[in-house]
């Protein structure tokens, strides 16, 4: 019999916008400046995020105003930080200026 612990470690550790968006970025891996949800959810798993598929989905529903499958511009980052703060409890401060 297995057993296993599950629990969150790095959602709780504050960052500045600027070190979540440079989190982000490791993962955005076609260089593109978009974000797609499969980077999001390798991103999301980095930071410890339980069920970071389903997460990266709610994000999209969320942050992808022009629904095209990315997350791109000012905009929808923003709302992507926004998603961060209020739904998985990361804390997240620094302005929100521009992506």
């Amino acid at each position: 019999m297995a057993i296993m612990c599950c629990f969150q470690v790095n959602p709780n550790r504050e960052m500045t916008v600027e070190e979540f968006k440079a989190r982000l970025l490791q993962f955005e891996t076609d260089h593109d400046g978009r974000v797609s949800h499969d980077e999001l959810k390798e991103a999301l798993q980095s930071l410890r995020v339980w069920f970071p598929w389903w997460k990266a989905r709610q994000v999209m529903k969320v942050a992808d105003t022009n629904h095209n499958g990315q997350i791109e511009g000012a905009k929808e980052i923003e709302k992507l930080v926004n998603y961060a703060q209020q739904q998985l409890h990361m804390k997240i401060h620094g302005s929100h200026d521009r992506w």
